[in-house]
């Protein structure tokens, strides 16, 4: 049965929410193994290293663009409809909110991603970040800080279309992106075979990049069929996971469709994934002061996500793989605060009253 046939017999809504299932549990499971993170990343790179978790980043970040670009340049996706790309974007919110996202993925010692994925493999302080950070993030969409969020985004805004799409504004098109993919992902290899991180690691942190490339087709093919307007999109967690959870408090039933199904996937995704490979264990916090840490850090992103129009997965990852301007911008804004806030907090001074030095690592958490 091909999915025109499944659009029509169960619905475009049931439909949606499947795939989302399926694709998140492929995200978490590949995340999970490869221990894919953002800030694991920046934080090696700030040490002046480009070892294995700057290659784990790098494979995700550059499958995710080679495949959705290809996909582009043959006709099998059209990315043009997308809220990246289409919509009014705001360049004031990429920067502000890009650096408030960085510098609390510092502090929580993970993205919204990574949260979800951990708080699967019974870590909770990733469980309690991740819902505050859901907390701040609805808030700051619908709630008391949807004013400031609106306020800062107005600062700097561009309009949507072709002054929001990087490649257009150099005149070329998903061919370029598609050689810049396949460019960046052999720096990728190459430093993954210079790290020697493993063909499991290796292949699994490919897999997250492929995951947001799946989104990205999926929810076009599904668009291509469907009765009702389809939005197409792909991963991202800061929007979905606050929308999941307000579901769940304020209604009896959540409405279906590809974020519905794609918070729970990713969580069981790597909550299979630990238990196979036994990583599952409940973790707690060690004091008080590394709570604060988690928890001022959980609000950063919330606030941060929101403004800069996704996280380091949804804006960093899924807009970057279709060269939104905006998604760049956010990108950089969060390498940079995140790097400034980790030489500042966690290689200066202030470790006593911010962090936990009994359960500082690199992995996130």
């Amino acid at each position: 049965m091909n999915l025109e046939s499944l659009v029509d017999l169960a619905g475009e809504a049931v439909v949606l929410t499947a795939g989302g299932l399926l694709i998140g549990a492929a995200f978490g499971g590949f995340a999970q193994v490869s221990k894919f993170c953002l800030r694991s990343a920046v934080i090696e790179f700030s040490q002046g290293s480009l070892g294995s978790k700057v290659a784990i980043w790098l494979l995700t970040f550059s499958a995710a663009v080679a495949v959705t670009q290809s996909s582009v340049a043959s006709g099998l996706l059209d990315v043009t409809g997308a809220r990246q790309l289409a919509a009014r974007g705001s360049i004031s919110g990429s920067i502000i909110g890009g650096l408030l996202f960085g510098a609390g993925m510092i502090l929580a010692r993970g993205c919204a991603s990574r949260l979800l994925v951990l708080s699967a493999t019974g870590n909770l302080r990733a469980l309690l970040s991740g819902l505050v950070l859901t907390v701040v993030a609805q808030a700051s969409l619908r709630g008391a800080l949807s004013p400031a969020r609106e306020a800062l985004s107005e600062l700097w805004t561009v309009q949507g279309g072709a002054s929001r799409n990087l490649l257009s504004l150099v005149d070329a098109g998903p061919q370029l992106g598609t050689w810049l993919g396949i460019l960046w992902l052999g720096c990728g290899l190459w430093l993954a075979v210079r790290a020697r991180i493993g063909f499991v690691f290796g292949i699994s942190a490919v897999g997250v990049g492929l995951a947001v490339g799946a989104g990205w087709l999926f929810t076009y093919a599904v668009s291509r069929f469907a009765f009702s307007p389809v939005q197409v999109k792909s991963i991202s967690f800061t929007g979905p996971s606050a929308d999941t959870l307000m579901g769940l408090i304020n209604s009896t039933s959540l409405p279906l469709g590809f974020d519905t199904g794609l918070v729970p996937g990713v969580f069981i995704g790597s909550l299979l994934a630990a238990l196979v490979t036994r990583e599952w264990k409940v973790q707690g916090f060690h004091d008080g002061p590394g709570m604060w840490r988690y928890l001022i850090g959980a609000a950063l992103m919330g606030f941060g996500g929101m403004l800069a129009g996704g996280c380091a997965v949804g804006a960093g990852v899924t807009g970057g793989a279709v060269f939104a301007l905006t998604a760049w911008i956010a990108l950089a804004a969060m390498w940079a605060g995140a790097i400034v806030t980790h030489l500042a907090i966690d290689e200066v001074g202030v470790r006593p009253v911010l962090s936990e030095p009994s359960i500082r690592r690199v992995d996130g958490l």
